[in-house]
């Protein structure tokens, strides 16, 4: 039978291994394995009187620092997810989390999630050079692709993430219910072939000499990013 089609040829391709959890070191931050006894105190610290940081999550807030570290050896001590504690370099204080989740290695997915940044650390340099660490990590380990999900209403993730480099696949209607709410999910994707450009887009926006003495950036992450990333997110104009 003729006219068959299939998908690229997939030679010499091997499973990636899982994350381990090792520590990943930047210049602004270092992302270290999620430790409730070493971590969690730090975080509610940074987290207290911000309710609004939970509005999205499945969890939180929370109304003491054992509730949170309840949490924290209840659900964010295992291998998938596997949380990551982002520690300013600056300050020595942790600002916030993330987590590797749904990993996939024998099919090469895997997704960044669970992401909660406090205000001293969100809408920063630092907050990217975080996501950056994480991505580049997944890419080197050898994966081939890279998923960011959020709830569909929730614009700053949905901005963050066209800001970031990933591109928008589409919502998945009624794909959850979180906290007795309805939750429609957009997806977003980064796939290993358009890597190579967008970490030199994270490369020459994290460069030093992209910021003033004010720190005030010169080139925008969205400007160098918009030239990889195949797809837009039309609910963003």
């Amino acid at each position: 039978m003729t006219g068959k089609k299939f998908g690229a040829a997939l030679a010499g391709w091997t499973a990636p291994p899982r994350p381990t959890g090792a520590v990943l070191q930047g210049d602004l931050v270092r992302l270290e394995r999620m430790d409730p006894d070493l971590h969690a105190a730090d975080l509610f610290r940074a987290c207290s009187g911000h309710d609004d940081l939970w509005d999205y999550l499945p969890y939180g807030p929370f109304s003491s620092a054992s509730g949170y570290h309840r949490w924290a050896k209840d659900t964010a001590t295992g291998a998938d997810p596997l949380f990551y504690v982002i520690r300013k370099i600056e300050t020595g204080h942790c600002g916030g989390v993330a987590s590797y989740l749904r990993i996939t290695p024998e099919v090469g997915v895997i997704e960044v999630g669970h992401i909660n940044l406090t205000p001293e650390l969100n809408r920063s340099r630092a907050a990217t050079e975080a996501m950056f660490l994480m991505m580049d990590w997944a890419f080197a380990a050898g994966y081939r692709r890279y998923e960011w999900k959020c709830d569909a209403l929730n614009m700053p993730s949905r901005r963050a993430a066209q800001r970031l480099g990933f591109s928008f696949e589409g919502v998945f209607r009624q794909a959850a219910i979180v906290k007795g709410r309805n939750r429609d999910t957009a997806w977003f994707s980064i796939i290993d072939t358009e890597w190579p450009a967008l970490r030199e887009a994270y490369r020459a926006w994290l460069n030093p000499q992209n910021f003033d003495a004010k720190g005030r950036q010169k080139e925008r992450l969205s400007d160098l990013t918009r030239l990889v990333r195949p797809g837009s997110d039309p609910a963003l104009g």
